[in-house]
């Protein structure tokens, strides 16, 4: 038992009762300061069961059916590994990966950039408290709670090449022609990232936000007193600082994407062709088009993996301390 010894304490016997009475105190604190650890596995319990049956459980059971060929129309099924070597051996999964990896690449990074953007104008606004700051943050904050088939079918009227059609109506009123927002399929994809790049920038606004706000506005000032102007102080200060917040940002935005269904099946259907089918769309159709519960598990498992392996790749990039 560590203690101290004060000049007080020159007698031997006095120092060593004064051992003896401290330790057993210092013992008692220790378990104090181990109680409350022991003392949340009670609260916890209805957590971890909840996890468990609806969240381990039916994950657990998705990799089961992987290796089967169950099907929506039938009660019975067999193990077997010929389902995992038909669905990833599918003509149709390489094209429908490289549409996801479009989607997913170019929604995350309009996201990150508009969120930002968005994050630094009314964070100067609030500073210089001009009119209009709460308002910009709240209307950037509504597309977060419409829900995904709402904002799916509100761009399916912007983007309509009918009359009716918002944006071609005003490509026409200034002289342009319009152009095949959902119809054409090299256009359709960018339509679908535009949509969801609208949806998604509010969550990277309030992330940027709050990491900008975290800033310290020392650093700013140090950098002031060097001589570094605003493109500097954005290049040497702000983006080391917001570092970790783009990271974790990054992960959660790129999770949510890959697993984007219904803005899509509202706005194109996955058309025209297969130009709009990502990855979650295809695996909607396999089950539910083509009742094949087997091949659906299968692709879901697969986008679990893509999940994870993107997840722990943006996550070497972390700090330390953040990843901690």
């Amino acid at each position: 038992m560590a203690s101290f010894r004060h000049p007080l304490f020159c007698d031997t016997e006095l120092w060593t009762m004064t051992t003896i009475t401290l330790a057993p105190k210092a013992l008692a604190i220790r378990r104090d300061r181990r109680a409350p650890r022991s003392m949340a596995i009670p609260w916890l319990l209805p957590l971890i069961l909840v996890l468990g049956v609806f969240y381990l459980y039916p994950m657990l059971d998705v990799f089961r059916l992987a290796a089967t060929d169950q099907k929506l129309t039938a009660a019975d099924s067999h193990y077997t590994f010929r389902t995992i070597v038909d669905t990833l051996g599918n003509p149709a999964l390489p094209g429908v990966i490289w549409t996801t990896v479009l989607f997913v690449g170019g929604s995350v990074i309009g996201q990150q950039l508009l969120g930002l953007a968005i994050a630094q104008v009314v964070i100067r606004s609030e500073r210089r408290r001009l009119f209009g700051a709460t308002i910009l943050r709240t209307t950037a904050l509504i597309a977060w709670v419409v829900p995904g088939i709402a904002g799916g079918i509100v761009w399916q009227m912007l983007f309509s090449e009918a009359p009716f059609g918002a944006v071609n109506g005003l490509l026409r009123m200034t002289g342009l022609h319009p152009v095949a927002w959902l119809s054409d399929p090299n256009i359709a994809i960018w339509s679908a990232v535009i949509s969801n790049v609208w949806r998604g920038t509010a969550f990277s606004m309030v992330v940027m936000y709050a990491a900008l706000k975290a800033i310290d506005p020392v650093l700013y000032e140090a950098a002031a007193v060097d001589g570094a102007n605003a493109p500097q102080q954005f290049r040497w200060v702000t983006l080391p600082q917001l570092r970790p917040a783009i990271l974790v940002n990054l992960i959660i935005i790129t999770i949510q994407t890959l697993n984007t269904f219904d803005a899509i099946i509202a706005l194109t259907g996955g058309g025209p062709g297969r130009s709009t089918e990502v990855l979650s769309l295809f695996t909607f159709s396999v089950v539910f088009r083509n009742f094949d519960l087997a091949g659906g598990s299968v692709l879901s498992v697969l986008m679990v993996i893509i999940s994870l392996t993107l997840a722990v790749v943006y996550a070497r990039f972390l700090p330390r301390q953040a990843a901690e």
